[in-house]
């Protein structure tokens, strides 16, 4: 994607596009603390492909009160966990992905224990995430922002990187890493992690509400005027 020199024009559409979605949908709430340990967010991302958030949510907190702790899960027999994940998508996918990447920070930490990227600079704590297995740019940045570690980075999931695309903010065949690496650079500097946080769970709506994957309800969005494809 070429740009021009000087200010990203995307920064400005952003920052014109968050009060719109702000109004039709409300603030957010951020998540109660104990559902923003690092350790807890790497376990619903782990787990929640294809499935709602408010379901991996709660198989998440029944994962931890069943076994009592992450390092109980991770030794659990496969078949408890995929029973404890009957509510996921893919319940033996998520749960062997689950053994996996708990099994590989405890060779990795000793414990489910991810402290220590609190020290770390943003990009390198993610790509410290992203070799443990079953973890993409998607869980890694959702780690980072969304838990305590309060990082400024954007999760992008398949509605948000649909709609960036439609938007042509991002190159229109861009996987998420690509589509995150060319995002990044034009986010608003003045945003807070909460306030990446609440962009991604609007952008979410928007994808649920009007950007579907096919037969888009472009009249009807809020960001039509700001959207290459809305305005065509």
């Amino acid at each position: 994607m070429h740009l021009p020199l000087g200010p990203d024009p995307r920064t400005d559409t952003l920052r014109r596009l968050q009060p719109l979605l702000v109004q039709r949908f409300g603030h957010t709430e951020r998540a109660p603390r104990e559902r923003r340990k690092p350790e807890w967010v790497l376990v619903q991302g782990v787990i929640g492909a294809r499935t709602r958030s408010e379901i991996s949510n709660a198989a998440t907190d029944r994962l931890i009160d069943r076994f009592g702790s992450w390092e109980a899960v991770a030794t659990a027999p496969l078949e408890s966990l995929q029973g404890e994940l009957s509510t996921q998508t893919f319940p033996g996918m998520a749960a062997e992905r689950l053994k996996a990447c708990l099994t590989a920070l405890i060779l990795a930490r000793g414990a489910i224990d991810l402290s220590h990227l609190d020290a770390m600079e943003t990009r390198e704590a993610m790509d410290w995430l992203e070799r443990l297995p079953g973890v993409g740019r998607k869980i890694a940045a959702g780690v980072m922002n969304a838990s305590t570690l309060d990082r400024p980075v954007l999760v992008l999931d398949s509605h948000h990187r649909r709609i960036l695309q439609r938007m042509g903010l991002v190159p229109p065949r861009a996987d998420t890493a690509r589509a995150y690496d060319a995002i990044m650079p034009a986010m608003p500097p003045e945003w807070s992690a909460a306030e990446f946080d609440e962009h991604h769970l609007l952008m979410k709506k928007v994808g649920q509400t009007w950007c579907r994957p096919s037969s888009p309800d472009c009249d009807a969005c809020v960001a039509q005027a700001l959207c290459a494809t809305g305005r065509r």
